[in-house]
């Protein structure tokens, strides 16, 4: 396993965020996950972290991505990919 610092807020229910770990896993990469409460009401700390509430989102360090799956499985490729 490769060390990382992402986090990812995801719900196990949801697709996106089921491709999201899918990608995670084959880059043989350890992350953090958050599991988000189904309503979007009760995600207060999403909204303070990416402005919104959607999932998947993911912080790695400074690099915060919300709620778009392939843009976080680009970076993730982008960046730990071989």
């Amino acid at each position: 396993m490769i060390d990382t610092k992402i986090v990812l807020y995801q719900a196990e229910w949801c697709g996106y965020c089921a491709s999201v770990r899918e990608a995670l896993t084959e880059l043989l990469l350890d992350y953090k996950v958050i599991n988000v409460p189904a309503e979007h009401a009760k995600r207060t700390g999403m909204r303070e972290i990416f402005g919104t509430t959607g999932i998947p989102s993911m912080v790695d360090g400074d690099v915060v991505i919300a709620d778009d799956d392939q843009a976080i499985i680009a970076y993730i490729r982008a960046t730990y990919g071989s």
